[in-house]
């Protein structure tokens, strides 16, 4: 290799390290994965929409085991295969059953139940749980307070039923709202909007916040968020919504819907943030970096869905009150 090539090959580390840097994530390996998980996710949206809801199923799954995991690193234990039952239980009822709100509220309130239940059961930890936690604790963050690194806490019997009850709001509640646009008039266009406009505004907020991000929008949370962020999460999710809807709905009804398609979307620009946000109060209060490493490049599930969970509810409300 001569000079010449090495110094370019030098100067283009250096500069994909600084992406990096700016964005917290390494960006070939997301890009990658993201790129996987797009043809999955729009082949079976488009062909078979019941393979989609076993995918929310199977990612729900990761998610509560990652949580498992995490919660594990204080001290706290949640029920991960009570909850893994409430999950398919949840989002099948919700997708399957005729009356599907009623099927949702069924699935909730019965992973509700079961996690309070078997979060009140003393039990010994798994050892596969104990070497996830110790892999997780050896990139637990530094600044990290010292009595919750390890879980040396001892918690009492209502701080587990807590923490579960959380994680069935957490996850399985949000999750079915995934799942419940599905059953709506355009299946395909909520599909599309409920997964891809927080990620449009995901890569909006990476691509404004690396680019321009001078204004830090919540330092003590998330010091990589800005104000230039939210406004390229809100500009790309706006977009996306146009674009949706003019490639779902009839020219009839998005003349009629346009304005809805852009208030949803520049809602989504907002709570995907915000579920970004909440997530990282969550990892802050444990001490960890990630919720988990099962996605090459973003980290865990969890750090993947976070902003489509929290945001399926408002597009659910819009989708529903809109009659989109």
């Amino acid at each position: 290799m001569s000079q010449t090539q090495h110094d370019r090959s030098q100067a283009e580390r250096e500069r994909l390290e600084r992406i990096n840097s700016r964005t917290g994530r390494n960006m070939p390996q997301a890009v990658a994965t993201g790129t996987i998980l797009v043809i999955l996710v729009v082949a079976s949206i488009v062909f078979v929409r019941s393979v989609f809801v076993m995918l929310c199923i199977v990612f729900m799954v990761l998610a509560l085991w990652e949580l498992r995991v995490d919660f594990a690193t204080a001290g706290i234990r949640i029920p991960v295969v009570a909850l893994w039952c409430g999950a398919v239980f949840t989002l099948a009822l919700t997708y399957f059953y005729p009356r599907h709100v009623a099927g949702q509220a069924i699935g909730v309130m019965t992973s509700i139940l079961l996690a309070v239940i078997f979060a009140s059961m003393q039990r010994r930890t798994h050892v596969r749980v104990s070497d996830a936690v110790a892999k997780k604790l050896a990139t637990a963050r530094l600044d990290a307070p010292a009595d919750v690194l390890g879980g040396t806490v001892v918690h009492d019997a209502m701080t587990h039923i807590g923490a579960s009850v959380f994680a069935v709001m957490y996850v399985i509640f949000l999750a079915s709202f995934i799942v419940l646009p599905l059953t709506m008039g355009h299946p395909v266009a909520h599909a599309f909007m409920i997964v891809f406009l927080p990620a449009l505004g995901d890569i909006g907020g990476l691509f404004f916040g690396a680019a321009f991000g001078k204004h830090k929008l919540s330092p003590r949370i998330s010091p990589k968020k800005s104000w230039e962020g939210l406004f390229g999460s809100v500009l790309f999710s706006l977009i996306g919504a146009m674009c949706i809807g003019l490639g779902t709905y009839s020219l009839e009804e998005f003349s009629r819907n346009w304005w809805v398609l852009a208030i949803l979307g520049a809602m989504v620009g907002v709570t995907g943030l915000f579920g970004d946000l909440c997530a990282s109060m969550i990892k802050r209060d444990l001490g960890i970096k990630d919720m988990g490493h099962l996605l090459r490049g973003h980290g865990g599930v969890l750090d993947r869905v976070d902003s489509i969970l929290i945001s399926a509810p408002f597009v659910t409300f819009v989708i529903a009150v809109g009659a989109l």
